[in-house]
């Protein structure tokens, strides 16, 4: 396999998701949210809402359209994302009204829906996977599709090459986000993209390797919520062909080694502890049923939070 050549001086098209904190009491944040929401516009990333880093597939729908509520309201025509998920079981089948009930109120409230895989979804063949996905653009003008490993959730799935070519022939079908977690099937991708589609953004979801946007990628990342400025910043530096680049990626991607470690859904917990450190959110709490992290983390993510404020992030 050919490795895609690195693209200097690209501007790079960050998306990053908003992680939804609680408050000691087990309810939702709502004052911690909307600010972070605010903060991640402010430096230039395209908000993602409802998505893994905000419990979508752990909250129920009425908080789910209460997030819509409030995005929409904040952000006053500015785009953004929002997950649109399905809660189905093993071996139920692809259902295109359930995804049509999740479609509908982010399209009503102004986001840009990315479409969460299902057990329904994945479980079919490629052709029917490919099917499903034309299904639903017929539902809306403009999504994103989301390959999901099962590191992150059971219902998730990495589709073989054949399939990810047909989906770039889908014209709603603007975009998809990798997580694989490897960097060998998103270059696979770029390659295929540059060839077939050269505008379909390739958004890696690897937290393990950030520096997959000097290949092409773009990104929509759960790591990016911990320090949105700081990517923000990286990404000029990329821009403008800035040695800096390399030594401010470097420090961001130690963060997410330590916070992406096994099992890998407990970064929520160092996302939401490293908010806190920060002054940002009112607790370190996460949804009573994310796995959390050791105590001990603080320290560490303490050290690399004060590293990280050596960084001027505005200029």
């Amino acid at each position: 396999m050919q490795i895609p050549s690195v693209k200097t001086g690209r501007k790079i098209t960050g998306m990053s998701a908003i992680l939804l904190p609680f408050q000691e009491n087990g309810d939702v944040d709502w004052i911690g949210f909307e600010q972070h929401l605010i903060r991640t516009v402010s430096a230039g990333l395209i908000p993602a809402v409802n998505m893994d880093t905000g419990y979508a597939n752990l909250i129920d729908e009425s908080t789910r359209l209460t997030v819509l509520k409030r995005t929409a309201s904040l952000l006053k025509g500015q785009p953004y994302i929002a997950g649109a998920f399905v809660k189905d079981a093993p071996h139920e089948p692809f259902s295109l009204s359930a995804y049509q009930r999740a479609i509908d109120p982010i399209q009503t409230h102004g986001g840009t829906p990315i479409i969460f895989q299902s057990y329904g979804l994945t479980q079919q063949d490629s052709q029917g996977i490919y099917h499903s996905y034309e299904q639903i653009a017929r539902e809306c003008d403009r999504f994103l599709a989301f390959e999901l490993g099962q590191a992150f959730a059971p219902f998730g799935k990495i589709y073989e090459l054949d399939l990810y070519e047909q989906l770039l022939k889908i014209p709603a079908c603007y975009g998809a986000k990798h997580s694989s977690l490897k960097r060998r099937l998103e270059w696979q991708r770029l390659n295929l993209r540059d060839r077939v589609r050269p505008e379909f953004l390739v958004l890696t979801g690897n937290d393990l390797a950030i520096d997959m946007v000097m290949y092409g990628s773009d990104y929509l990342l759960g790591l990016s919520t911990f320090c949105p400025e700081h990517f923000a910043k990286r990404d000029r530096l990329w821009a403008n062909n800035h040695p800096d680049f390399y030594e401010l990626n470097d420090l961001i991607q130690y963060l997410g080694f330590f916070a992406f470690r096994p099992p890998v859904p407990a970064y929520k917990h160092s996302a939401a502890m490293f908010l806190h450190l920060r002054g940002w959110i009112q607790s370190s709490l996460t949804h009573p049923q994310s796995p959390p992290r050791p105590e001990s983390d603080r320290e560490v993510l303490r050290d690399i939070m004060e590293r990280l404020n050596e960084w001027t992030c505005y200029a």
